[in-house]
């Protein structure tokens, strides 16, 4: 008789598997999360496989065929458009505008002759008409149904043969071969890998819509976003109308392109300029207020840093950070005052990004200071000035990547003044005679002393 291997439990928090159950996940921390998976067949006892059939990495075939929807900034984020037999995986916050992304793509897609399938397991086909009536697409050749049974939704696949299905979402499909109650990490892990293999079987691509957990992450394991080819998410602020489409993982283009949305009354309209967006509000003189000159994937982008420096409690300043990394602020605070000698003992410090976006990039290092320096010292920079440059912990300034994109972009919306590490190149590049005058800062005791005469 086949031995069986031990039973293994797997958390539907976290994903995180053990060998035997307790009460408590030791990987996330959740109470009652184990459940007992499928017992596996012990090795030694299984049937042996095929030899595979091995090939060169050079080739005569061509890369692979891509079809763009006519929506820009969605088709940039997938890297130029969608490729046949991927799977997408779109996570984001509860009514950030997930579903009226994909719909308004798989209208797109559809017009320009693919055929689509959407399938939501959350709504009644009614409602997606609705949605699709208040969006002006109900014209649109795109097929719809409402189903939550994994069997079923297969079976309509290969009955039709789409070129490219949405499910929406996948935490909503059961299996019938799997028992546990759906959205659990064993039915995640069955409908994950059921549709990833019908893509590549049929060559059709699957989008996957994926609920996300407080901490913004996709909920269920992580091997769901391994199985994929691209991950997206979809950020933004409620109080704010932008909309942010990141891809994290992108098996067919660049990893961390954006592409910018605009929520209006009649759906996400994008955005093809979003550094004008951004600063379209910056009109006069502001103590600290800065211009950023940031690079999300492959594009340029222009965000205004914003910095509020006031009297706190004695023993307990505060540090409210909104769009930045609050241990890099922390880190800034710390090498203006040891390396500065600019005490923030005693002040509260608010940091923000204004528009909602959220920069991850250490070139913001240079323009953070800068702002804190301009509250601080109630010293305004000149609004035509853009600052970028990574700070150490020594107190200089190191070069970041694309300076001249930066430059360029900056030149392009009527920057005249850069403020920038003294080794960034270009060392003498076209932008000098262009209009464009390049500050060049050898470490921030200088940004200090010549830019807001402090110290």
């Amino acid at each position: 008789m086949a031995r069986t291997a031990a039973p293994a439990f797997a958390c539907t928090a976290c994903g995180a598997s053990f060998r035997k159950w307790t009460g408590r996940c030791e990987a996330c921390g959740a109470w009652n999360s184990l459940l007992e998976e499928g017992a596996a067949t012990a090795p030694g006892t299984r049937p042996r496989g095929r030899a595979l059939a091995l090939a060169d990495l050079a080739s005569d075939e061509c890369p692979p065929p891509r079809t763009a929807c006519g929506i820009i900034e969605f088709d940039r984020v997938l890297g130029g458009g969608l490729v046949p037999g991927s799977a997408v995986l779109i996570g984001g916050d509860p009514g950030i505008g997930k579903s009226t992304l994909l719909l308004q793509a798989a209208a797109r897609f559809a017009t320009a002759g693919l055929a689509c399938l959407y399938v939501s397991g959350e709504e009644a086909t009614a409602q997606v008409r609705m949605r699709a009536a208040r969006l002006g697409l109900s014209a649109a050749p795109l097929r719809l149904a409402a189903a939550t049974a994994l069997g079923d939704i297969l079976a309509t696949l290969e009955a039709e043969r789409p070129g490219l299905v949405v499910v929406d979402s996948i935490q909503t499909l059961w299996a019938d071969t799997v028992d546990s109650a759906p959205g659990s990490v064993a039915q995640l892990r069955a409908a994950a890998h059921e549709l990833v293999t019908f893509a590549k079987r049929r060559g059709t691509a699957v989008i996957l819509v994926g609920h996300v957990t407080k901490d913004g992450q996709i909920a269920g394991p992580r091997v769901v976003e391994h199985m994929v080819d691209t991950v997206l998410y979809f950020e933004g602020e409620r109080g704010h109308s932008f909309r942010i489409l990141r891809a994290v993982k992108n098996r067919f283009g660049p990893a961390d392109e954006i592409g910018v949305f605009e929520m209006t009354g009649a759906g996400l309209a994008e955005v093809t300029n979003p550094s004008a967006l951004f600063l379209s509000e910056r009109d006069r003189l502001a103590a600290g207020s800065v211009v950023f000159a940031g690079i999300e994937g492959t594009r340029p982008l222009l965000v205004e840093i914003q910095a509020l420096v006031a009297p706190g409690p004695p023993g307990s300043p505060r540090r409210s950070v909104v769009g930045w990394d609050s241990g890099r602020l922390g880190m800034v605070l710390a090498v203006l005052e040891a390396r500065c000698g600019i005490p923030f003992a005693g002040l509260d410090v608010y940091l923000n990004v204004a528009g909602g976006l959220r920069v991850s990039e250490p070139a913001a290092d240079l323009a953070v200071a800068a702002a804190l320096l301009s509250a601080r010292e109630e010293v305004s920079l000149a609004p035509d000035t853009v600052v970028f440059g990574e700070i150490s912990l020594t107190g200089a300034l190191r070069p970041v990547a694309q300076t001249e994109i930066r430059l360029k972009e900056a030149r392009k919306l009527g920057f005249t003044r850069a403020i920038l590490p003294a080794r960034a190149t270009p060392a003498d590049g076209p932008e000098e005679g262009a209009g464009l005058r390049l500050d060049r800062m050898p470490d921030l005791v200088t940004v200090v002393g010549d830019i807001f005469g402090a110290g």
